[in-house]
């Protein structure tokens, strides 16, 4: 089963076209990855999947239902989540309120909140707990009190990924998420990614320019360039597409000679 999909997906802003009729599907149980370089419109089609971008042209689905008028927060209902290329989170909040932000839709009476009805303490513990949970899972359950402003930069990361996780989802969309990480930090969000996937079978899709990462992690890859689809396949393939080490992996490989 395909659990995302898209199909001659077009986005233009004014006289600049970001996305060109790129297509591309997300199969169930899977970790999928989107590469290529600056520009090559990745976060933007992002946008698109997630609904926080209206499309030109061109069709979404989640699980075969067709998602083009969607709003963000029906993703979330559905069972999509996702984190940011920059890091949007509550600095002067707990890491534990962060994460609980991430559940809101979970709470499904507002009256019996307003009243501290039996019903809202409930979901209230219910929530706290799966947070905690979240957080030892992150290895970050001691940070739970510490106000976000005063973490280092790949526990705030962790804290968006939590925070998505809280949501419960089926899917993931990850945007760049060990960028500005050190070695050791890449490698924990890396073993962190994988047990999401095979631990809990939640379905990703990540953008990343690590090519460590992606190469290591995803089963399948697409590779787009000028806002186009480029090439697709296994790691295996792509790290030995022509097309895509002349547009991309070549000046990669070359960076770090």
């Amino acid at each position: 089963m395909t659990q995302l999909r898209c199909e001659n997906i077009t986005v233009s802003f004014g006289g600049v076209v970001a996305c060109n009729n790129i297509s591309l599907e997300v199969p169930t149980g899977k970790i999928v990855g989107l590469i290529g370089p600056n520009g090559a419109g990745k976060t933007t089609l992002f946008n698109v999947l997630s609904r926080f971008q209206d499309h030109d042209s061109g069709h979404i689905y989640y699980r075969d239902q067709d998602i083009d008028r969607k709003k963000p927060h029906q993703m979330v209902e559905l069972g999509m989540a996702r984190t940011f290329q920059n890091i949007n989170l509550f600095g002067e909040q707990s890491t534990l309120d962060n994460i609980l932000i991430g559940a809101h839709h979970l709470i499904g009476n507002p009256f019996a909140d307003m009243f501290s009805l039996p019903a809202a303490r409930r979901t209230e513990r219910s929530l706290v707990q799966r947070a905690n949970e979240i957080a030892e899972m992150l290895h970050m359950q001691d940070e739970l009190d510490t106000l976000v402003k005063n973490l280092p930069y790949g526990y705030r990361k962790r804290v968006e990924l939590a925070r998505a996780l809280a949501s419960q989802p089926e899917l993931i969309l990850l945007d760049e998420p060990v960028a500005g990480c050190n070695d050791e930090e890449t490698d924990e969000l890396r073993g962190i990614v994988q047990r999401l996937n095979r631990e809990l079978g939640i379905t990703i899709f990540l953008v990343e320019h690590d090519m460590s990462m992606v190469m290591n992690v995803c089963d399948y890859i697409y590779v787009i360039n000028f806002g186009s689809n480029l090439a697709d396949g296994t790691p295996a393939e792509v790290q030995a597409n022509a097309d895509v080490i002349s547009a991309y992996l070549g000046e990669e490989h070359d960076d770090a000679a």
